[in-house]
């Protein structure tokens, strides 16, 4: 048997534990499907004396990350620490130009710094592998990078953040407020003490950014995706969405069109009979549209210590399993100095349309004064329904809820800021895209 393969360890938090923990238990397997054995050699970590449940009196300890990648007796550094800065991209770097092979789980430093430290590996003949970085437990960059050559990828899009369909699942299932949903999800550890980058989509964006560049050959753009998060929707939203026969999810949609590329991540309202729409609580869901295999879904854990320590073990047995000199896979599915420079796409008319929810004066004209501020931005209206509010405002205010046909997203914001200008508005009006099957669009 070869000889083992020895492992470092950037951070012992919730993955990091778990993945020390499973290494340990199933030493055995591994080195009979890996070939080799697996050893943890060396960690580091904030804390040496904290109790993780995991026994680490064999391995050698480092205070510094950046010690543990550059003097480690390592062939592989793991990094699990986080954050797009810091001791995560000094100690990847530093691993990186020293020859060892990375794994990491984290989504910030590769939206950022990826095609960077994808032409250090390759230059170096080394790996970087990234499984776990984006929709924790599911393969989808092994898809990407290997299982789907020779396709050609129109479409990626799916729930990518845990934290964001617990809310929303839970809204809907108990009738609760966002903020009650979230209070819940941050007691149950769904949810960090400030929940602002996933519930603010800020978490699927870099995801998505990352997915992007595998499916269309672009150098990464993190900051050049349309980005909405969930902390407006509100549960009358929801109720409207269920009468139309809709369930309201945070997507994470990157399509190639003739203009360009286009990123987005908001709300959307998918059919309640979709796949899609079936993915409750913590768990993801990544959708893959390609010319030779049509549309792939993946589902699974999203998050959490085994579902992603899973992924990142994933990573380091290919590693343990790769040959000496062997051709490599291209760290981002293609050669690092080939990727494209981002081209954005230009605003397109969006097929499934839009929902809006207006909250208004009940006074005459408003309603004509709505349905003329959307034909004066020629938006075709699906449906136009109002309501009264006498259980959320005064009587004196009613809501009105359209539904538009495939129209511009310009135009809708367009026709909403003529409303608003109006004085007839009472708060802030909504807007939430609504996807389609192709067949219905």
């Amino acid at each position: 048997m070869a000889d083992a393969l020895k492992i470092g360890i950037a951070g012992l938090g919730t993955v990091g534990a778990s993945l020390v923990r499973i290494i340990q238990q199933k030493s055995n397997e591994l080195a009979v499907t890996c070939g080799r054995p697996i050893t943890i050699t060396a960690v580091s970590a904030r804390d040496k004396t904290r109790d993780r449940g995991v026994d680490l009196s064999a391995v050698t300890w480092f205070d510094r990350p950046e010690d543990l990648a550059e003097k480690g007796d390592i062939d592989v550094f793991v990094e699990l620490m986080g954050g797009a800065e810091g001791a995560a991209n000094v100690s990847v770097r530093a691993a990186l130009q020293r020859g060892l092979h990375v794994v990491t789980a984290n989504k910030a430093l590769l939206a950022y710094h990826g095609v960077e430290l994808a032409t250090i590996a390759e230059e170096k003949g080394s790996l970087l592998n990234f499984e776990a970085a984006v929709a924790g437990g599911i393969p989808v960059i092994k898809a990407l990078r290997e299982s789907l050559t020779g396709n050609a990828v129109s479409r990626i899009y799916g729930i990518m953040n845990g934290t964001c369909n617990y809310i929303l699942t839970k809204m809907e299932k108990e009738g609760l407020s966002f903020a009650e949903c979230l209070k819940e999800a941050q007691r149950l550890g769904y949810a960090e003490a400030d929940p602002a980058f996933d519930i603010e989509g800020n978490d699927t964006a870099h995801k998505l950014a990352i997915l992007t560049t595998l499916a269309f050959g672009n150098r990464i753009a993190a900051d050049d995706i349309y980005l909405e998060g969930i902390t407006n929707i509100s549960i009358e939203d929801i109720h409207a969405a269920a009468e139309l026969g809709y369930r309201i999810k945070l997507l994470g949609v990157a399509q190639r069109t003739e203009t360009g590329i286009e990123q987005r991540v908001h709300p959307t309202m998918v059919p309640v009979d979709s796949v899609i729409a079936q993915v409750d609580g913590v768990t993801n869901a990544v959708a893959i549209e390609s010319d030779v295999l049509g549309e792939l879904l993946m589902v699974g854990p999203g998050a959490g210590g085994n579902a992603t320590a899973s992924s990142v073990l994933g990573d380091i047995a290919d590693i343990a399993k790769s040959q000496p000199g062997a051709q490599r896979v291209p760290v981002l599915g293609h050669p690092a100095k080939a990727l494209e420079p981002y081209r954005k796409a230009q605003m397109q008319s969006h097929e499934g349309g839009y929902f809006i929810r207006l909250t208004v004066l009940d006074r005459t004209g408003v309603f004509a004064s709505v349905a003329t501020r959307m034909a004066e931005n020629h938006i075709s209206l699906e449906s136009i329904v109002q309501r009264s509010t006498q259980h959320l405002a005064p009587s004196h205010h009613q809501t009105i809820i359209l539904v538009t046909h495939a129209t511009m997203e310009e135009s809708v914001r367009k026709a909403v800021a003529s409303i608003k200008s109006e004085g007839y508005l009472f708060g802030e009006p909504q807007v939430i895209r609504i996807e389609r099957p192709k067949e219905e669009a």
